[in-house]
């Protein structure tokens, strides 16, 4: 059989780069300290657990199509209307759903050159153009940029904020001026999956400038602060007629049972979160003190991960100094398919994985 005889897919899947998650393993190390996906340290919530066993589920059954109790739970959390509220199987599927509904051939979806991956991947698949925007020189996006790429083809413009993988965020007058200089029918998504990480006066997740206009979207994820990864939850603020446009394009049954129990349980432990707020506070500015004195530079991070700098002299790069902190269990995350070749980002871990990274470090760049 000739290669013209088999299926081909549509156009431009095959560009398309796969996405490839943080390494999880390491073999012939003892004792692995991941570090590479940002996940918590200090694990779900308890109740998660109790709410779980609780449910005594019968896997036999559909889950609730519209997770009504879930949705409610984010609501109560955040005092929004559960009506502009879906829930997905993480924040990856809504951005998916998104680029499903609202891009064609033709269209432009827009992103920062060092925003999550994804993006690029669903305006893609949606067959529509991916636009990347060059940021700041302290690895910021650029507002001024964004807005100088915007067209008459553009739909959707992605911003991360914070942005993985540089920790890096734009205050909210800058987001005010960002969706103030789109035109009405661009829908401006804020991704904010690290949101309850920042401590920052002058920030704001999205969710009062979602209510007060028809073009914008605020993106959560119970997979970092609330650390249930492992379950894939994640939920959309959005005006209702975006939500009901996007609910069309929906499977019906996208969030599993397990999730809605685990994700309501989850949200509604304020205690925990904080706990893992500390946390992240304590142990942010003692890593990046620690390896900026080791020599190293660090890109300043309000989120629950630092972006380590390596130098080009052989010997001494990213690339090496992630297999020689592999080696010795501590596994963090390489970032050339950010355009990032000369860094390594690093989730903030245990004490004891914190610890054990600059130990390692010191070693390495001595």
């Amino acid at each position: 059989m000739s290669s013209s005889d088999m299926p081909r897919p549509k156009p431009g899947v095959m560009d398309i780069a796969p996405y490839v998650p943080g390494r999880e393993t390491v073999h012939g190390v003892a004792k692995v300290y991941k570090l590479s996906s940002n996940e918590s340290p200090l694990g779900p919530s308890p109740k998660v657990a109790e709410a779980i066993a609780a449910k005594n589920a019968n896997l036999a059954i559909y889950p609730d199509g519209s997770a009504h109790v879930l949705r409610e739970a984010i609501s109560r959390a955040h005092g929004l209307n559960p009506n502009n509220i879906m829930c997905g199987n993480g924040s990856d599927e809504l951005l998916g759903l998104l680029c499903q509904t609202y891009l064609a051939p033709g269209d432009e979806g827009l992103f920062t050159d060092h925003g999550f991956l994804v993006y690029k991947i669903q305006i893609v698949a949606a067959g529509a153009t991916p636009v990347s925007v060059p940021d700041t020189d302290d690895l910021t996006a650029d507002v001024d940029k964004i807005l100088g790429a915007v067209s008459e083809r553009t739909k959707l413009v992605f911003l991360a904020n914070p942005n993985n993988p540089t920790g890096t965020y734009l205050p909210v007058n800058e987001v005010r001026r960002l969706h103030a200089g789109l035109p009405r029918h661009v829908i401006l998504v804020l991704d904010a999956a690290y949101a309850e990480y920042v401590r920052r006066n002058d920030y704001e997740a999205g969710i009062e400038l979602v209510s007060s206009n028809s073009n914008v979207v605020m993106t959560r994820t119970f997979s970092k602060i609330h650390g249930l990864a492992g379950l894939r939850i994640g939920w959309m603020y959005a005006p209702e007629a975006i939500i009901d446009a996007c609910n069309r394009v929906r499977g019906p049954f996208n969030v599993n049972a397990l999730a809605i129990t685990a994700g309501t349980a989850a949200i509604a432990d304020r205690q925990h979160v904080e706990r893992a707020v500390e946390h992240n506070e304590k142990w942010l500015g003692r890593v990046v003190e620690a390896v900026e004195a080791i020599g190293l530079s660090v890109t300043p991070s309000v989120g629950n991960f630092i972006l380590i700098h390596f130098p080009t002299t052989p010997g001494k790069t990213a690339a090496e100094a992630d297999e020689y902190l592999a080696a010795r269990g501590y596994v963090l995350r390489r970032v050339a398919g950010y355009g990032l070749p000369d860094a390594l980002r690093m989730t903030i871990g245990s004490e004891e994985a914190n610890l054990g990274v600059i130990d390692a470090l010191k070693t390495f760049m001595a």
